[in-house]
């Protein structure tokens, strides 16, 4: 994310980025994202990882590799936690 924000060539793909993280935090089935199981991947305790499109149709297209977890409490409460792995394009 540092990478794309210093460079003004790549402020779309930033942007694209900073909406696709959004998105998985509020509704991470968001049809836009096209969210599915990444199976070459797992956490590192063995979490399922899965994959948002950040881009579509585009060669080199964007991703959002994350897994759900670890939940934490906040005032007593349990809150679920999305933790992205990686942003890379697409493998």
């Amino acid at each position: 994310m540092k990478r794309l924000a210093k460079s003004p060539a790549e402020a779309g793909r930033y942007r694209q980025t900073l909406k696709t993280i959004e998105l998985l935090g509020t509704n991470p089935r968001h049809p836009s994202l096209n969210t599915h199981k990444f199976r070459s991947l797992a956490g590192p305790d063995g979490e399922e990882i899965f994959e948002a499109y950040v881009q579509n149709r585009t060669p080199g297209a964007y991703r959002v590799f994350f897994h759900y977890g670890p939940d934490r409490r906040e005032k007593g409460r349990r809150v679920a936690v999305v933790t992205i792995v990686a942003i890379a394009s697409h493998p």
